[in-house]
């Protein structure tokens, strides 16, 4: 499975062309495509018009929507946060330390473009898509 982050669905959704929307648009319907109800929700946070809103959520909702959340998820994504602090890494956001998190737990790769995810590659084995 291919967890896709925010980045790439507001690419994607707004019609930008670059390598990862260029793979989303080419392998969704060869490969699993999902994402988690926090990248839901980031997306969809950023809608303004009610009738896209409904729309973006359909859309979204025909790929895989995994729960998130839940303490085991919240320590784990603590404890990384720690060890990349600790190597010099500061992820910026906490959603993006949950949604690397749990792709590490699940085995999920993930297609993004946020470099905040790449110490998670580079220290931690995320597996990450590079179209």
């Amino acid at each position: 499975m291919v967890i896709v982050d925010t980045t790439v669905w507001i690419d994607y959704l707004a019609g930008i062309t670059n390598p990862q929307t260029s793979w989303l648009e080419t392998e969704m319907d060869r490969q699993r495509v999902g994402l988690t109800d926090l990248i839901l929700c980031e997306v969809l946070q950023g809608v303004r018009d009610e009738a896209i809103f409904s729309q973006f959520q359909q859309d979204l909702c025909v790929f895989q929507v995994f729960h998130t959340g839940g303490m085991e998820l919240a320590v784990a994504a603590a404890r990384n946060y720690r060890f990349l602090r600790g190597r010099g890494h500061t992820v910026r956001k906490t959603i993006d330390c949950l949604i690397a998190t749990f792709c590490l737990c699940e085995g999920h790769a993930l297609l993004h473009r946020d470099h905040d995810f790449d110490p998670f590659e580079k220290h931690l084995g995320l597996r990450v898509v590079h179209p």
